[in-house]
């Protein structure tokens, strides 16, 4: 299978437990359930991309352990080819643990593991998977040096790049802006990239145009029950969304990044597949967990394809 969408990053097992509301610095509170779920941005965005029509290879590390062999299962599973998926000996798989209280909001601690061993070494050493790839995308929970190849070469092959900064931490260095055609962070993430602050539509435009001052092409920020931004070259155009019941919101953000490259990778113009992301992560919110909750092709009104 030649992958039309490669994911360059994170895969880890979500040890998730479920309380009234989010212990204070301290406390110890009583949980209602646990469950481990296979998760790690990458790997969300690899399940929802795959489920939602693209062809997908991840590329990526896991331990030696039962947890790295349940997340590679899970994702073959999915048909998403993982032959550029590397076990580390003698490392953990990365793990993280997620407390969701019952507004559906939650707290995270990241556990890296493998995901620390995905250097750039190891991504050049698979530069015919990207060769081969339209679309490449990338977050925050591996190594720096080793997102700077991935966009770096990405650009200097022409493919489409796609940077979901997340988790943010620190400003971006400046010379990723000009490698990245769609940059897509959340408030927050818009808010610490841009040092803006990013609480209405009108703010939000202000961040999107300073990180396009920046360097990158297009940005869409992701605005929650808001819906998103996208600015470009034309200006910016609000896209909202429709109104759920919220049940667990941990994969929304990467439910909407692998829909909308899934959506680009499938011909749909940046409109439908912002507008198809939207669906997809909509549904998302309303089931628990993280990849258990993204949709399927057969779940959505898909547009019309071009």
């Amino acid at each position: 299978m030649q992958a039309n969408v490669v994911v360059i990053g994170s895969l880890n097992m979500d040890l998730v437990a479920r309380a009234p509301r989010l212990p204070r610095e301290g406390e110890t509170l009583s949980g209602e359930s646990f469950a481990t779920v296979p998760g790690g941005k990458g790997a969300n965005q690899a399940v929802a991309a795959a489920r939602l029509g693209a062809r997908v290879a991840m590329v990526g590390c896991v331990g030696d352990d039962a947890y790295g062999a349940q997340l590679r299962t899970g994702l073959e599973a999915e048909g998403i080819d993982c032959s550029a998926l590397a076990e580390v000996a003698d490392c953990s798989s990365g793990v993280a643990l997620i407390v969701v209280d019952d507004n559906s909001q939650n707290a995270i601690v990241v556990i890296p593991g493998a995901n620390g061993e995905l250097s750039a070494s190891r991504v050049e050493a698979l530069d015919a998977v990207l060769q081969g790839a339209q679309i490449l995308i990338c977050q925050l929970e591996i190594p720096s040096l080793t997102v700077a190849h991935v966009l770096c070469r990405g650009h200097a092959l022409g493919k489409t790049v796609i940077l979901n900064p997340a988790p943010a931490s620190e400003a971006l260095p400046p010379a990723w802006y000009a490698w990245i055609d769609y940059l897509i962070p959340n408030e927050s993430e818009a808010a610490l990239l841009s040092g803006l602050p990013v609480d209405s539509l009108e703010s939000a435009g202000a961040a999107a145009a300073h990180l396009r001052r920046a360097g990158a092409a297009k940005v869409i920020l992701t605005l929650g029950e808001r819906g998103a931004l996208f600015v470009d070259d034309d200006g910016a155009r609000h896209f909202p969304t429709r109104a759920v019941r919220a049940v667990d919101t941990t994969a929304a953000g990467d439910t909407f990044v692998g829909a909308f490259a899934a959506g680009l990778a499938r011909g749909f113009d940046e409109a439908e597949a912002i507008r198809f992301g939207q669906r997809a992560a909509a549904l998302s919110v309303t089931r628990a967990g993280a990849q258990p909750s993204i949709p399927h092709l057969h779940e959505l009104d898909t547009p019309e394809q071009p």
